[in-house]
């Protein structure tokens, strides 16, 4: 990887977890480790991170199996553990139950909750502070418009968010990355790959929002820093409230 280009990546992960005050001394993070890309890249950048950081932290990497057949559990907590030395997997079928005959409107919000609920109740168990996710720019984008278009409000994910009155914190340190950066690091860095065994995967209201934004992009290299930017630029007075 040219030092370049790792420099741009550490820069933005950098100015996130010092925006937000991600990661503070004396503390244990639980890594949410799906398999993909994301959150490999995460925990690389985490791990590389904690040998350089002016702050003292620990790190769980945490891996939910979500019950499909096809699991990759073993193979990737084989490729964790002999990396960076320890990966806690727990095998579940909430996957398996999201998509069963009495849930077939939304699989992929049932899943998703079942799993952030597990992490949480984890991160407890554990004695952790935060959970790390590898969500990116393009996904709190895209999460803006998934809520806009099928929620109708005005949301997204934060770079980090409390909850349980402050007790333990959500952050995502690769919320100033995106994602093309996210596909490059990986394959310079050699990190394997591990096929996403959902049988939503690719046919999400997520997808389709993607490639809509996709789509604009290419006519507009701007459009892509404009909508994070207005993020941060709310007007109020500008919009439909009393």
């Amino acid at each position: 990887m040219k030092d370049g280009f790792r420099k741009k990546i550490d820069h933005a992960v950098g100015k996130a977890i010092s925006d937000w005050n991600m990661i503070v001394d004396n503390e244990k993070i639980l890594v949410g480790i799906s398999g993909g890309k994301d959150s490999q890249v995460l925990l690389n950048i985490l791990f590389s991170l904690k040998k350089k950081a002016p702050v003292d932290f620990k790190i769980l990497p945490v891996h939910i199996d979500a019950g499909f057949d096809g699991s990759f559990a073993e193979e990737l907590g084989c490729y964790i553990k002999e990396t960076y030395g320890c990966l806690k997997i727990e095998y579940k079928e909430y996957g398996v139950l999201a998509h069963s005959r009495e849930n077939t409107e939304n699989p992929c919000f049932l899943c998703s909750r079942l799993r952030r609920n597990r992490l949480f109740e984890m991160a407890k168990e554990e004695g952790c502070q935060k959970i790390a996710l590898g969500h990116n720019k393009d996904d709190i984008i895209e999460t803006l418009f998934i809520n806009m278009f099928y929620s109708g409000k005005m949301a997204t994910m934060k770079p980090k968010q409390s909850f349980f009155q402050g007790t333990l914190d959500i952050i995502r340190p690769l919320s100033y990355v995106e994602k093309k950066d996210i596909v490059r690091f990986a394959q310079s860095s050699g990190l394997p790959e591990f096929r996403n065994n959902c049988p939503s995967a690719d046919k999400t209201k997520r997808t389709e929002i993607r490639h809509m934004l996709e789509d604009l992009y290419k006519h507009n290299k701007n459009i892509k820093g404009n909508i994070f930017r207005s993020l941060r630029n709310i007007v109020p007075e500008y919009l439909l409230n009393n």
